[in-house]
């Protein structure tokens, strides 16, 4: 199932959306002990915290940066100096051992799974011989390219435009190609049902700049890829590889030509065009539309909603312009390609290292293992399934009771800065109370749990368990088209390290796996869970307030419920937050896009905000303790810049800036501390430093 629309806090290597355990109750901190105090006599020594003293590893900084010129390096400088990246990793970082350390409890989880010799047609057995299925690389070595051999002859087979569009239909289900895509999602009119929307085609590379921009970076890029394309035929044996190589990226830099820049789609009131069935057909003649979707199994559909509408007719003439061998090569080389992950080793090394080491500079693969679990633990596999038993073994009821305190901490910040804030009408204010009050948080894990029971997985054929998977997962999609949707579904799995909201159900979603150290730890001093989670929270919140999930209201109708003064008065305020992003450089001749992330940047600025504020009010007036030499504002931001500690490759940063509306981890916090007069109380924040605005340029939202 596709959520297109989930917001998340991590970005990252998969399409698109994190949180974490909770924070202590309110107004404890004033009474907490020095971190030097010894427990009384006779008494059980406290819980120690998982990181330093009292929640932060003050050895990762360096405090020879000044926290005004580099607050990111001041915080995580001698960690970044020191930390060599793993072969296999284009980043690693705070999130990174979170899902490291997911990775090893459900490694433990199969593992244990097969000491049982679980029963035939259960849940377990399930995973246990689909992670089994993936180990067995001998067996995988030994069929080679044999398990596509019937999907490449259908390919072959297609000779008129009759069959190819039907082959077109039929791409998602089949795992080949066409230049259409659809999902299903909520109506944005009615969230309460289901629609179909149509989309073209996602590319090969992370974004149409590669296809159509001629830095010396891209350039190298597009002569790879065609090199590896010539490899992939290769394994088939189909004839004239480098040439046909040629022809698809010549097919799909012309419908790169046709797609539009990043910024506008994510851009809600663009990519909301419902039409009738009628409506649609009219609208985007010369093509069997009628054919394409009962060839995928859609019959009498009734409406739709069509994502990027002036694409849709350029890339029908495309259809009906190239060649047909152009587009059974391109629908070939996606077969073996997409595939290339089930099938023998030399064929995925080939995918992973265009993929991975051309595209984003990572030397080796990830152990087997490692990529098995993910394989198996993933959202569209079983995932939820092996998440009902990370849950039980990993997450504690307590932890779940505490963290909903803490969303309800957050909801009254929330609510008191829309109270004092002087830039929204009382009209528009009425509007923001309904929805921050219909605000659903999710925490943890799902409380009715997905049947995957239908799915048919064997120890034997990874491939035959790959396509069970896809084609039940396809048919449950296709089935909801036009239906009730169901609040209770989740997007994540419960052992995923990440959080979300969506915006059709104006929900915010916390899964189990984010909820520990650093972003929460039960033993860790209140500012610090504050600068955590309490910022992953209000990060969450805001993304219903941020500029496209402020187009929906508190019922996720797409509407707009802003008085045309606030939303001007807001949108000046985004623009100044676009502005200062747009003038980040991560790499040399490479910005970061303001306006492609700024709905992460106003979710991170706002978060941070709303958390301090909640931070503030815990303290029911008084100062917190010094600790360490900190106070609490100090280790409030310190948290914040602790959650974001990572370490980057330069050309997965590049693909990062082009894919990922989340802006790199240096940024989401110098670009978010520089907004706040505390920080420059806290840290002495001087006119001289790198960092400085002066007061008039800083943004505050909420």
């Amino acid at each position: 199932m596709t959520f297109p629309t989930l917001l998340d806090l991590r970005g990252g290597a998969l399409p698109l959306l994190v949180s974490s355990l909770l924070l202590a109750a309110c107004g404890a901190e004033e009474t907490a002990p020095e971190a030097s105090d010894a427990a009384p006599a006779g008494s059980a020594a406290a819980p120690a915290p998982e990181l330093g003293a009292f929640g932060i590893d003050l050895s990762n900084q360096d405090t020879s940066v000044r926290p005004g010129n580099d607050f990111f390096r001041y915080a995580n400088g001698l960690w970044l100096d020191s930390f060599e990246l793993p072969a296999d990793r284009s980043d690693y970082g705070s999130f990174s051992v979170l899902s490291d350390r997911s990775d090893e409890r459900v490694r433990t989880i199969i593992e244990d799974l097969a000491d049982m010799e679980p029963a035939a047609g259960s849940i377990e057995q399930k995973i246990n011989d689909y992670f089994q299925s993936y180990m067995d690389t001998d067996r995988l070595n030994e069929l080679g390219i044999s398990p596509l051999q019937s999907g490449l002859a259908a390919v072959d087979s297609i000779t008129d435009m009759e069959q190819l569009i039907g082959a077109f239909g039929r791409a998602q289900l089949e795992n080949t190609a066409s230049p259409f895509a659809f999902f299903v999602a909520a109506d944005r009119s009615d969230p309460d049902r289901h629609q179909l929307v149509l989309s073209v085609m996602p590319l090969s590379l992370p974004d149409r700049d590669y296809y159509l921009v001629d830095t010396e970076e891209y350039q190298r890029v597009r002569e790879e890829f065609t090199a590896h394309i010539a490899r992939i035929l290769d394994f088939a044996e189909i004839p004239d590889s480098a040439a046909r190589a040629e022809s698809i990226l010549a097919l799909e830099t012309a419908i790169a030509e046709h797609q539009w820049p990043r910024a506008q789609r994510r851009d809600r009131d663009l990519t909301y065009n419902p039409m009738s069935w009628d409506e649609f057909v009219a609208e985007y003649p010369g093509f069997d539309w009628g054919a394409y979707f009962a060839a995928a199994g859609i019959e009498g559909l009734e409406d739709l909603n069509v994502n990027y509408p002036s694409a849709m007719a350029p890339v029908i003439a495309l259809v009906n312009e190239v060649p047909l061998e152009d587009w059974k090569s391109y629908m070939s080389y996606r077969l073996i390609n997409d595939s290339a992950g089930v099938l023998s080793e030399e064929i995925d090394q080939e995918s992973f290292h265009f993929y991975s080491t051309v595209l984003r500079g990572v030397p080796e693969q990830r152990e087997r293992w490692e990529r098995g679990v993910a394989r198996v633990g993933s959202r569209g596999s079983l995932g939820e399934a092996v998440g009902q038993i990370y849950a039980q073994r990993h997450f504690p009821e307590a932890a779940k009771l505490q963290m909903q305190d803490l969303v309800e901490n957050l909801r009254a910040a929330l609510r008191q800065s829309i109270e004092q804030n002087d830039w929204m009408g009382p009209l528009t204010k009425e509007e923001a109370y309904l929805k921050l009050e219909s605000f659903r948080p999710k925490i943890a894990y799902p409380d009715v749990w997905e049947d995957v029971s239908a799915i048919e997985i064997t120890r034997d054929s990874l491939f035959g368990n790959t396509r069970n998977v896809r084609e039940f997962r396809y048919q449950e999609e296709i089935e909801r088209i036009g239906q009730p949707t169901d609040r209770e579904e989740w997007g994540m799995t419960p052992q995923t390290v990440n959080a979300y909201y969506r915006s059709s159900f104006n929900e915010i979603v916390f899964p189990a796996g984010i909820l520990q150290p650093p972003f929460f730890d039960p033993a860790a001093d209140p500012a610090v869970n504050y600068g955590g989670i309490g910022a992953v929270i209000g990060h969450e919140m805001g993304h219903g307030f941020d500029d496209q999930g402020s187009k929906s209201d508190w019922a996720g109708i797409q509407r707009n419920w802003w008085t045309d003064e606030d939303r001007a008065n807001f949108e000046g305020q985004a623009t100044v937050i676009a502005d200062q992003y747009a003038a980040f450089e991560p790499v040399p001749g490479y910005f970061v896009d303001g306006r492609f992330t700024l709905g992460e940047n106003i979710g991170d600025v706002g978060g941070v905000s709303l958390a301090y504020r909640a931070y503030r009010m815990s303290l029911g007036g008084e100062e917190a303790p010094v600790i360490d030499g900190l106070t609490g504002d100090q280790r409030f931001f310190l948290a914040w810049a602790q959650v974001w500690q990572r370490k980057y490759r330069d050309d997965a940063l590049i693909q990062r800036l082009t894919s990922d509306p989340h802006s790199p981890a240096e940024f989401r916090v110098n670009g978010v501390v520089r907004n706040f007069d505390a920080w420059y109380e806290a840290f002495d924040v001087q006119p001289e430093d790198d960092l400085y605005l002066p007061p008039e340029d800083r943004v505050t939202i909420w």
